[in-house]
């Protein structure tokens, strides 16, 4: 009879040639299991989605309890929905008063779409400004944005009048000008290995866009909801963007996006015209229910506050000749090494001893550190035991 992992190739699309083909048959905290009952740790956390761990009881409860009342009912923003309302005001009280008014999409690359709109319509600019390396998401207007052009040449032509500046040099701050409706940036690059902006440096770029009236986007797709030690990244700034962009950690394992503005910014996508951005499963119910459970999640465990400490003890821990540089704030990391082959053979020797780790889009010399919040101070020295062991093996 033909497998599963046989089925996996032959049906479903791929999107390299060198899939992990782990078949997980279940998950809990921050492990996943396999079909013979291995377990892994999740040093990923599935990219930035599970900072609270896997299938945590609340968010569960939440899904089956919204699933005994209703799924879909209609298009984003006909009917007013509680958990829809519910999450939008959960998530409004935790973010700054210029912050709020929530847009739910489905996914990061879609709250990438509706920002970069609703920059354009409310500024009646058409200059875009990103960071090379910078990773906002696939579809084509995100990948307009991308800051690596080897991800990009093949699906030309893309949006006109986007441009480019470096992450965290000062003097291309210049290039932000009134023709400029906005700024799009990570507030810490993920996908470029994790680079953490200079706090100089973003405080001038808040202040070169109000110079110029460009709007500011932060995409903390990866980096919100207590993964750089605060809930949300640009609170280590002092600052705050214009319209910000959240998915990934957003629903707690469901499909989710969100873009936030003010109001005021967020108004001009309901006129001249009307339905100046549409989603049909956006602000899916479920999601959105279990979305606000996983905020709950993180509020009332204080998740965020032990973040700083267990990124210390990973640089304490993590110590090598092979290791160049680790990067990043939080539990959002990054480990230098010296080659693509070393990170390749990494990323096996850990999967045999159980350790799912794995590496960045625009740095494939850098290995991604980045478990769930939850993961415990035994954990964390199990884990860099075997990082350790698995680096010894290196040539």
């Amino acid at each position: 009879m033909i497998s599963n992992k046989q089925l996996f190739l032959l049906n479903t699309a791929q999107t390299s040639t060198t899939p992990k083909m782990l078949e997980i048959e279940r998950a809990e905290g921050i492990y996943l299991y396999d079909t013979s009952g291995k377990a892994y740790i999740d040093l990923v956390s599935g990219f930035a989605v599970s900072n609270i761990g896997h299938r945590h009881p609340r968010v569960l409860q939440a899904i089956k309890d919204q699933l005994d009342k209703y799924l879909h009912l209609t298009v984003y923003g006909e009917y007013v929905q509680t958990p829809m309302v519910k999450f939008a005001e959960k998530l409004v009280s935790v973010l700054p008063e210029s912050l709020n008014n929530v847009y739910f999409v489905n996914s990061g690359a879609e709250a990438t779409e509706g920002a970069l709109k609703l920059a354009k319509r409310f500024t009646g600019r058409s200059g875009i400004i990103s960071c090379k390396n910078a990773y906002h998401g696939s579809t084509h207007g995100a990948l307009s944005v991308m800051g690596n052009e080897d991800y990009k040449q093949k699906y030309r032509p893309l949006l006109p009048g986007v441009s480019f500046i470096n992450f965290n040099q000062t003097q291309d701050l210049s290039l932000i000008t009134t023709d400029t409706a906005c700024v799009i940036m990570e507030t810490l690059q993920g996908e470029a290995g994790i680079r953490v902006a200079d706090l100089a440096y973003m405080q001038k770029l808040r202040q070169r866009c109000d110079e110029v009236g460009a709007l500011l986007i932060f995409d903390e797709i990866q980096a919100a909801f207590g993964r750089t030690g605060k809930l949300f990244a640009f609170e280590h700034y002092g600052i705050v963007p214009d319209i910000l962009l959240l998915a990934k950690a957003l629903g707690g394992g469901m499909p989710i996006g969100a873009f936030v503005a003010d109001k005021k910014v967020m108004n001009v996508l309901a006129e001249n015209p009307i339905l100046g951005h549409i989603t049909t499963f956006g602000g899916h119910p479920v999601s959105c229910a279990a979305g606000l459970a996983n905020l709950e999640v993180i509020l009332e465990e204080k998740l965020v506050y032990g973040v700083f400490e267990k990124e210390a003890l990973f640089r304490e821990l993590l110590v090598h000749p092979k290791i160049k540089e680790i990067r990043g704030m939080g539990l959002m990391l990054g480990m230098q090494l010296d080659s693509f082959a070393q990170v390749e053979k990494m990323s096996q020797l850990c999967a045999e001893q159980g350790i799912v780790i794995d590496w960045f889009l625009h740095c494939e010399t850098a290995m991604r550190i980045a478990p769930p919040l939850i993961i415990t101070e035994a954990e964390i020295r199990q884990v860099c035991k075997v990082i350790l062991a698995a680096l010894d093996q290196l040539d």
